[in-house]
């Protein structure tokens, strides 16, 4: 007797379901552009030890140029968002991710007018991320970046596209730009102190890196902040190859406004003169292809006193790991004469 195996009908979900993964797959790619170019956008990729100033230092960089009637569109990319708090007085907006997550839930397209927002000319947005715990913030920068890309991203007619990154982080996600050359050139941000330019050293060793691969991004320079005078951010930019782009004094008063999210790169300010030099440089320094430090010549950018290299490692034993006398004890092992 012979059985036959009868594959069951579908039902009319999935039936339906069927037809809309045929229609979609049967689509045609778009066309790649061809068309002239209509305008050339910079797009700039800023790195930094977080709490090192990079936001402050965009907000008011981002205002100065839309003051100097350059398009700036400034995105954050940090998962903190708080790149654009500064320049909305302290109030944070929507982020990219959030508002995805619940347009989707709703059913619903995200639109530009629900993640971007305008101040005296300046455009801006945040990427967002992940709470605590509940996900990969480089995920979550690689999501948004492909959100930006359906909402037309190339196809924005900015002067200048202003990234800020946190530094600390050396996963993919915020790696991207360096990685896939979504930009052109790389801003580090950093301090007189160890930590900032020990971040400040990785991201050069990761343009470096994808330099070697073949990558285009480079190092446009540095932009010094709360610069006491004490020298060692300016040493290392040397000593890497980047030029110092701008000094930031450490001011009381510049610190005061900061802390009270009001803008200090304003044309005709006191600190205006800063952030025009600085927009120039921004807009002018070319990418560099930096050659990064190792960890004993960044060290030795600072004296001794301050980083501990006076100190002398030694090595720790299996009694000191046990806090007691380890037995040395004879091996068992049988030794055969002749072997």
């Amino acid at each position: 007797m012979t059985v036959q195996l009868r594959t069951p009908a579908p039902n009319g979900a999935q039936a339906s379901l069927a037809a809309a993964l045929r229609s979609e797959a049967a689509q045609e790619p778009d066309p790649v552009q061809t068309g002239p170019v209509k305008k050339e956008t910079q797009i700039i990729a800023i790195y930094g030890k977080g709490g090192i100033g990079k936001s402050f230092t965009l907000a008011n960089l981002s205002y100065m140029m839309a003051q100097q009637g350059k398009r700036v569109l400034l995105i954050g990319c940090d998962p903190k968002s708080d790149t654009t708090s500064l320049l909305f007085g302290g109030r944070s907006c929507p982020t990219i991710i959030e508002t995805s997550s619940k347009k989707k839930a709703a059913g619903e397209q995200v639109k530009i007018g629900d993640v971007c927002f305008k101040r005296d000319g300046v455009f801006a947005m945040e990427l967002g991320g992940p709470e605590v715990g509940r996900g990969c913030g480089g995920r979550g920068i690689i999501h948004g970046f492909e959100l930006l890309e359906k909402l037309g991203f190339h196809e924005w007619g900015f002067d200048y596209v202003l990234l800020d990154f946190l530094g600390d982080v050396v996963c993919g996600g915020f790696g991207l730009p360096i990685a896939r050359d979504m930009c052109q050139k790389v801003i580090v941000v950093g301090s007189n102190d160890l930590q900032s330019l020990y971040v400040a050293n990785n991201v050069c060793s990761a343009v470096d890196y994808f330099r070697k691969l073949g990558g285009n991004v480079g190092v446009a320079g540095m932009v010094i902040n709360k610069d006491d005078g004490t020298g060692e951010a300016h040493a290392f930019a040397a000593a890497v190859g980047i030029p110092v782009l701008s000094a930031i004094p450490a001011h009381e008063d510049i610190r005061r406004k900061s802390a009270n999210y009001e803008i200090i790169g304003r044309p005709g300010g006191q600190w205006a003169t800063v952030f025009e030099t600085l927009a120039r440089q921004v807009a002018e320094a070319p990418p560099i292809r930096p050659a990064p430090l190792t960890h004993d010549a960044l060290l030795g950018l600072f004296k001794g006193d301050a980083v501990g290299r006076n100190v002398v490692l030694d090595p720790a034993t299996t009694e000191d790991m046990c806090a007691a006398t380890v037995l040395s004890r004879p091996s068992l092992e049988v030794q055969y004469e002749g072997v």
